[in-house]
């Protein structure tokens, strides 16, 4: 059965989100006042492909990974959502169905307003459209962004920079060494390979050069980032 209410932790993530955080504060409450929360365990389907546009979304706890299958029938994974980030608009904009999967990534609370409510918000606040302008200018960005770096940069800048970005959205304080920071996502090496258009020999290849350069250490549980200046030369540099 959801919980009908988020834990503070989930509202201060969705609070502190940074698109979200930007808008007005009777913006603000009313999204809230109509957001109903659900909770998923790790591989629960959020939505389906082809579903009918019905929710506007928001990660507020855990990753919601965004998927398709190829021809073949593959799982290929295209992106995590990260807590405070929302989804799912763009269908409800354009009245089509939905064009990926997404499944919870681990246990995840996410944050709903329903098609008819988002309806309503726009028609009552003007500065919705304003601010639903800017957050898919900055995920055009982002794509563009994501497109250059793939044709442009070999794989080992590019699995720095998604090192560094998971680091950012994901990364825990060592209790051991201050300076080292854990991601807290659990990623295969398939998965991250996915991430990043490669296979998981030549991801695996990267990360044990990383690991040999005190860059990063593998552990069975996860990635531990252990200079996130050393990443950061990585990616400025290696193209």
């Amino acid at each position: 059965m959801d919980d009908p209410i988020l834990t503070i932790e989930e509202r201060e993530a969705i609070n502190t989100g940074r698109w979200f955080s930007s808008l007005s504060p009777s913006l603000r409450h009313d999204i809230l006042r109509c957001a109903y929360v659900k909770r998923f365990k790790d591989g629960g389907l959020i939505a389906a492909r082809g579903d009918p546009p019905e929710e506007w979304i928001a990660c507020a706890r855990g990753a919601v990974r965004v998927s398709s299958t190829s021809i073949s029938g593959k799982q290929i994974t295209l992106t995590y959502v990260e807590p405070g980030i929302w989804f799912g608009d763009v269908a409800i904009f354009d009245g089509d169905r939905r064009t990926h999967d997404a499944y919870a990534h681990g246990d995840t609370t996410i944050l709903c307003v329903a098609k008819a409510d988002f309806r309503k918000i726009l028609n009552a606040h003007v500065e919705f459209y304003e601010a639903m302008l800017r957050l898919h200018a900055r995920r055009i960005r982002q794509l563009y962004g994501l497109v250059e770096d793939l044709n442009t940069l070999p794989l080992r800048a590019r699995l720095a920079k998604q090192l560094l970005h998971l680091v950012r959205s994901y990364g825990i304080p060592s209790l051991s060494d201050g300076r080292e920071m854990r991601i807290g996502l659990q990623l295969a090496q398939e998965e991250l390979a996915q991430l990043l258009g490669a296979s998981r020999q030549r991801v695996n290849q990267e990360l044990k050069s990383m690991e040999r350069e005190d860059a990063i250490r593998i552990e069975p549980g996860g990635l531990v980032v252990r200079d996130r200046e050393a990443l950061m030369r990585i990616a400025e540099t290696d193209n």
